[in-house]
């Protein structure tokens, strides 16, 4: 059975609900995995870096049939077809695409970290996470809802469905 796997999405230059919206139509095409799932998209403030424009953040969950590190290597191709430069951490970018969970997989390489360091934290990511997969529960962290709760300090606001 193919593990799933939950990709956060954000974005904040540019058109950044046409860009995420595009970037999960990328991931529904993305060869060796089966779409499963797209949150709705949400507003949210940026964190660390000040003076930059909101994001637009959602979460995809996947099966993938490629090995995690292949699977992330697609993710950074996605991001780079979509104008992505690494610059200063927590910049405006035009696609952010971070592989949160592959399965129950734990990996502390530099070049890949599972569960995401930072994802238990945040509650753009753990919205959209609970939206498609309330049940989850993140491994050495815990339930996503519980999870959620205690980040009910930070701002962020479910858009409503996008009109074609």
């Amino acid at each position: 059975m193919s593990p799933r796997c939950f990709i956060a999405l954000g974005a904040n230059l540019g058109d950044p609900v046409a860009t995420v919206e595009a970037a999960i139509l990328a991931l529904r095409e993305m060869p060796q995995t089966e779409f499963i799932a797209s949150s709705s998209l949400y507003r949210t403030a940026p964190v660390g870096l000040k003076h930059q424009p909101d994001f637009i953040n959602a979460v995809v969950e996947l099966a993938a049939v490629s090995s995690a590190p292949t699977l992330l290597e697609s993710l950074f191709e996605i991001e780079a077809q979509f104008g992505r430069q690494r610059s200063v951490r927590n910049a405006p970018r035009t696609l952010d695409l971070d592989l949160l969970l592959y399965g129950d997989l734990l990996s502390d390489d530099p070049q890949l970290t599972l569960p995401h360091p930072r994802m238990h934290q945040r509650a753009f990511v753990l919205a959209p996470l609970a939206e498609i997969a309330p049940h989850l529960a993140i491994p050495g962290r815990g339930a996503v809802a519980r999870l959620l709760q205690e980040c009910a300090g930070q701002q962020i606001e479910k858009l409503p469905p996008q009109r074609a």
